[in-house]
């Protein structure tokens, strides 16, 4: 049996790649490029879209020290983007995240699942009562740092998860998602 690449490509020359794996005289190896008759040994992958993406879904495309891109307008300073609106949230820093800023996100109707809280450029602790006070009024919370939390709300809305953001601009000027 020849296993060189030229005895390779003579023997495909002769339609030898029509044949069986189990009658090829070299075995089916992935470490190469697929060329068009090696496709045949593998099952085609197909994806048909059922449903085209929602006009009225959020989508976070990119964010600065300044502000917020959410699905193609730009939103200057932190922001509250619920399920079909953006707001201006009323907060400086983290330290302004409260009981108050966050009953914004408790009061919407239908209510939302979870809550993903963008910090700024770093994670921040925030009061645990607070917390707990979402917890038992059914939302869930994530606290992360602003990139990881776009990304995060990104990955929940294409989910079809009800969330919700409140999300502080990082002060330094980080690379934009996408």
């Amino acid at each position: 049996r020849e296993r060189s690449g030229a005895g390779r490509s003579a023997a495909r020359g002769r339609g030898l790649s029509a044949l069986p794996v189990a009658e090829r005289p070299w075995p089916p190896c992935r470490a190469h490029r697929l060329t068009p008759a090696d496709d045949e040994l593998y099952q085609r992958t197909r994806v048909t879209v059922l449903e085209p993406e929602s006009p009225n879904t959020m989508f976070i495309e990119g964010y600065s020290s300044r502000g917020f891109t959410i699905s193609g307008d730009l939103v200057v300073g932190p922001c509250a983007v619920l399920p079909r609106t953006i707001l201006q949230w009323n907060v400086g820093s983290y330290r302004d995240i409260s009981h108050e800023s966050l009953s914004l996100f408790r009061l919407l109707e239908p209510q939302i699942e979870i809550l993903v809280l963008g910090t700024g450029e770093r994670v921040e602790r925030l009061h645990p009562a607070m917390l707990k006070h979402m917890r038992e009024s059914g939302i869930a919370v994530e606290v992360q740092d602003t990139p990881n939390a776009c990304a995060t709300f990104n990955f929940l809305t294409s989910e079809k998860r009800v969330a919700a953001a409140g999300l502080i601009p990082p002060r330094a000027s980080l690379p934009s998602l996408g």
